[in-house]
């Protein structure tokens, strides 16, 4: 088949390459000079699939007003707040019962855990070179932290994910470079998880994408389909329409504008995030893999030369202004566990992303309802670690076959039944 793909984030790049891979003639557009330049560029770049659990979870409610009221709170909620953010907001709260929590947690852990298996695969075969490193650990700062993560430690023990629990000491033998001046109640390693960068491997699977005839097209944004003719593409600037036997969105937060003419209601909004990168001064003082501070919910990742600080979950306000709040979080959070790590002075790349989030966390695969529309949007914050089980199973699914993983709530019909 002949077959359009809205969008180049890591999430369209790993749907060009399995449909590609699958022998169909794949075209991807892009709005974006390049691929992966907006929620792919410069996120943290961990792969725990026994972490990826829903924002829409039971006491949330109370944990996002404590963190609106703390100065380096991990949740802040921004003026301007669009019709779009408080309708979510809405949703998202309803999603907050235990039934609702646990069933996402299943769906998106079970789609996480598929996707690291294909990640390894695609890196292996095709012999991929990106920076990445294995092990992650979850630094808490008090015993008390260490009581309060029980719960999430039974979630892993339920899905066999190995760990250790760690006193300070064992903690700073996988990581010699932690403070000694900041206080370690204990940690949480997860050998089998890891860190790498998502937009390196988002450009070199484009590479190999076009090697299997795949064709990337940038700057394009792309029009909203039309309910008369759903399969075609053309430009919001105005071209001819160019038709096509299938087309997959993949836009992000975009999608909801590009679907709206058919009658889809895709309730997404933008979570934004934020990240420093620098270069790392003195290898022996930085971060060996990614660690992720619990209290602040920040994840200092080591990547290559280079050390990623990121975190935070704004809702509301401009898609082009950082906060220099958000950004202090993270530089306190850097400081704190390995000061001295990064080249602060100059040099520091600051950025600001968008998450496509849906109120209730899992995302959407799958047929749109509408004959030949079919979509692979609202992966959150979880993108780079959902990307390539998510392209995998689109691509069965379009080519009829079964994805070989339980898709239950991960199509379409989940909306719908959410009113």
């Amino acid at each position: 088949m002949k077959i359009a793909i809205v969008g180049a984030g890591i999430v369209g790049v790993t749907t060009a390459w399995e449909l590609a891979c699958d022998g169909h003639e794949v075209v991807v557009f892009e709005r974006r000079g390049a691929a992966a330049e907006e929620s792919s560029f410069a996120n943290a770049g961990v792969v725990a699939p026994g972490y990826v659990t829903p924002w829409a979870a039971p006491g949330m409610r109370a944990k996002v007003l404590r963190s609106m009221l703390s100065t380096h709170g991990a949740i802040k909620v921004r003026w301007p707040l669009s019709g779009r953010d408080i309708g979510f907001m809405a949703r998202w709260q309803r999603a907050c019962k235990l039934e609702t929590y646990l069933a996402n947690r299943a769906r998106l852990q079970r789609l996480a855990f598929y996707s690291r298996t294909r990640l390894h695969e695609i890196t292996e075969t095709r012999e991929l070179s990106y920076e990445r490193s294995d092990g992650y650990m979850v630094l808490l700062r008090s015993r008390r932290e260490l009581k309060l993560v029980q719960p999430g430690l039974d979630v892993l023990r339920a899905t066999g994910t190995p760990f250790h629990e760690l006193d300070p000491d064992e903690a700073r033998k996988i990581e010699p470079a932690l403070s000694t001046d900041t206080e370690l109640g204990g940690a949480i390693h997860l050998p089998d998880d890891e860190v790498g960068n998502c937009r390196q491997f988002a450009l070199l699977l484009k590479r190999e994408a076009e090697a299997l005839g795949a064709q990337f097209h940038f700057n394009c944004d792309i029009a909203p389909l039309s309910r008369m003719a759903p399969r075609s593409i053309s430009l919001a600037a105005g071209s001819e329409p160019h038709a096509f036997d299938a087309v997959v969105v993949c836009a992000g937060i975009d999608s909801a504008r590009i679907l709206k003419p058919l009658g889809l209601r895709i309730p997404l909004a933008p979570v934004y995030g934020h990240s420093i990168s620098a270069n790392i001064r003195e290898p022996l003082n930085a971060p060996r893999s990614a660690v992720m501070d619990e209290r602040y919910k920040v994840a200092i990742s080591r990547l290559g030369l280079r050390v990623r600080v990121a975190g935070g979950a704004e809702l509301g306000g401009s898609p082009d202004t950082i906060n220099p709040a958000a950004l202090q979080t993270l530089y306190k959070v850097l400081h704190d566990w390995f000061p001295g790590a990064a080249t602060l002075q100059a040099g520091v790349q600051q950025w600001k992303g968008a998450r496509p989030m849906l109120p209730d966390g899992p995302p959407v695969i799958g047929r749109s309802g509408v004959p030949g529309v079919w979509l692979n949007l609202g992966h959150g914050s979880s993108g780079w670690a959902l990307s390539c089980g998510s392209a995998r199973v689109l691509a069965d699914l379009v080519g009829g076959r079964d994805p070989g993983v339980d898709l239950e709530g991960l199509g379409m019909e989940r909306l719908l039944g959410q009113g």
